[in-house]
């Protein structure tokens, strides 16, 4: 069954040209990866899919099955900001929604028994009650406590992960998904992994986590050039195919400029009177001309900026201590950082991972114990938010009010516009303002103005966000060639297994361990002794009902006549309370007949939970 058809799909934004007439189709339970350079177009395609933008063209057209039921997760979710929590999440014409709605309305009005009663039933009709409890256990996962908090005082990585709950609690079967790691800790990612990769589900979705990639999806579509290129597989498949296409290309380009020499020395040769053969052969050269013209050499990023000459002694901790809003953020650590280490940060999100960069820096200061930092130390740091850019200004004029050359290695050195055009920014973008630029190529011109620096102790807190793969694989390996410190937090796994040699993983209430390996040896440790922990949870299980068995006689033949007497009672009561407050919808009812049967239930109440209380006791020794 065809999910998605795309036919002939252009958009464009003035005189750039995001894709033209492309085709693409989604067939059902196929996991669909879209890839591409930042500024190419893939959140506009997802948004042009979603209906949310038009195509151009009049033979352009997007089908959606019309039994899809399709879930959308875009990188800047929307809700109603008067909505709480609860009411966000539940944001559908869904009776069942409605009526967990109700119920969560009904327990703040504890007072008021006939509406919380009301409510309780309206779930039993609906068997809503599996729905709520899933809703809950969402909002767990995803770390999201508050459920009265109104929407409009979450930030944007709560929003984002409470559009993925909304979005799962509807149970879609064709997920549209931008980028659905990002404000994700490491947990939250791994658990939203196994669930996309559930045989049932359709998918179509941009992302740069390349174990998502690899692990999730069976095709990858590239957008380049303004045109789609699919490839069977994962992300490994991907590599391999599209190192072959380059290849393939690279030979026929190298043909085309060949055959182009020789078509061209011919014209040269002829003279202006030509025969109608010879005038085919100028068209033709015209065409293959314009084909080796628009034919465009990949173009790589390219880091070499000199780094600042690092001391021996680089940064250290001695006994530092701090706690922060009543959150205990690192207790006692002593630490002495080594010239040229690469460390990962791992831990849950508000755990405290930024405010601990945040002392390294010396931008916070400990509790207790001091930090202590070269003299040759400069940081570079990277910040989740990056750094407020004025939209009115161009590209080259924002680098240029840093430094106007910026020194390489070996006594070379670079001017700013030929800086930017390393960073894939041509002359032609470095004259577009600031405003129109996408999210990844912000990202990209802050790396860049940070390097421009010239630190020699790189502190990143989550640098992936919104970059794309090119850019992520080239800097990976500045990186690892960088003469300098580096301490990462992200929670793109691929990028922290590539680049760090230990990790410091903040275990909670103040305590940082050192873990010397990667993020997958570490997660792999981790798993193990959370598989032991339930081997020994469950034998416990076992011994104890065995002694249980060994310790209690069992009932009586009279005792197993009184629980069966006491649930026959209690049923009858749970009647009897029911027709009680039932009495309480007549409009009729005078202030003394309320008195009376408050009263009523509550005796009926009582007799409820002590005939409960004596079953328990006979139940136990069961």
């Amino acid at each position: 069954m065809n999910y998605l058809t795309l036919e002939n799909v252009t958009k464009t934004y003035g005189e750039k040209v995001l894709f033209q007439n492309i085709n693409l189709q989604v067939n059902k339970n196929q996991k669909v990866g879209l890839v591409a350079k930042n500024g190419s177009g893939k959140s506009t395609l997802l948004r042009v899919v979603a209906g949310l933008e038009g195509s151009e063209g009049e033979s352009a057209r997007v089908l959606m099955h019309r039994d899809a039921r399709i879930g959308f997760l875009f990188q800047d979710p929307e809700f109603n900001p008067h909505h709480t929590i609860i009411e966000a999440a539940l944001d559908a014409d869904n009776p069942s929604f409605n009526a967990i709605k109700a119920y969560e309305e009904a327990l703040l009005q504890s007072d008021n028994e006939t509406l919380l009663q009301a409510a309780m039933t309206k779930m039993d009709d609906l068997k809503a009650w599996d729905l709520d409890a899933k809703l809950k256990e969402l909002l767990t996962r995803f770390r999201i406590s508050n459920y009265a908090q109104p929407v409009r005082t979450l930030s944007g990585g709560q929003k984002k992960r409470l559009a993925l709950v909304r979005m799962i609690l509807a149970d879609p079967d064709f997920l549209i998904l931008d980028e659905p790691t990002n404000h994700l800790d490491l947990d939250m990612i791994e658990w939203l992994e196994e669930y996309l990769r559930q045989p049932n589900l359709t998918i179509l979705m941009v992302t740069h986590d390349r174990y998502f990639l690899e692990r999730v999806c069976d095709q990858i579509v590239e957008l380049d050039q303004g045109q789609v290129y699919k490839y069977s597989g994962n992300y490994s498949d991907f590599l391999e195919k599209k190192a072959a296409r380059a290849e393939n290309e690279s030979i026929e380009l190298d043909k085309d400029r060949k055959l182009l020499k020789k078509e061209l020395d011919w014209v040269r040769r002829q003279p202006k009177a030509r025969s109608t053969k010879a005038k085919s052969r100028v068209d033709s050269y015209s065409e293959l001309n314009d084909k080796v013209s628009s034919a465009t050499v990949e173009k790589e990023m390219k880091i070499d900026i000199k780094g600042q000459r690092m001391g021996k002694k680089v940064l250290e901790l001695h006994n530092v201590g701090k706690t922060f809003g009543g959150l205990k953020i690192v207790e006692g650590m002593s630490y002495k950082f080594r010239p040229f280490e690469r460390v990962g940060i791992v831990g849950p999100n508000g755990v405290g991972k930024t405010t601990f960069l945040k002392i390294l820096t010396g931008e916070i200061r400990p509790d207790t114990g001091k930090v202590v930092q070269g003299d040759n130390t400069l940081f570079g740091y990277y910040t989740q938010d990056g750094i407020q850019l004025k939209e009115d200004k161009r590209v080259i004029d924002a680098v240029q009010d840093i430094a106007e050359y910026i020194p390489l290695e070996k006594g070379l050195k670079l001017s700013a516009a030929q800086l930017l055009e390393r960073f894939l920014f041509s002359r032609k973008q470095q004259l577009v303002y600031v405003s129109q630029l996408s999210g990844g190529e912000r990202r990209r011109l802050f790396l860049l103005m940070i390097l421009m620096r010239n630190p020699n102790f790189l502190i990143l807190d989550e640098p992936t966000n919104d970059l794309d793969i090119l850019t992520l694989n080239i800097l990976e390996d500045f990186l690892l060639e960088f003469p300098g410190c580096v301490i990462i937090v992200t929670h793109d796994r691929y990028f922290m297994d590539k680049v760090v040699e230990h990790l410091f993983v903040f275990e909670g209430d103040g305590q940082i361990r050192d873990f010397n390996g990667d993020y997958s040896e570490y997660r792999e440790i981790q798993r193990e002794r959370e598989r032991e922990q339930r081997r020994q949870d469950k034998a416990e299980q076992q011994k104890a009902k065995e002694d249980q068995k060994e310790t209690k006689p069992g009932l009586s033949f009279d005792q197993r006549k009184e629980m069966n007497r006491l649930e026959k009672e209690i049923q009858k009561l749970e009647e009897k309370k029911t027709q009680v407050a039932d009495q309480f919808n007549r409009t009729d009812l005078k202030p003394e007949d309320i008195k009376r049967l408050s009263v009523e239930i509550n005796q009926l109440s009582g007799q409820i939970e002590e005939k409960e209380g004596r079953w328990m006791e006979l139940a136990e020794l069961a």
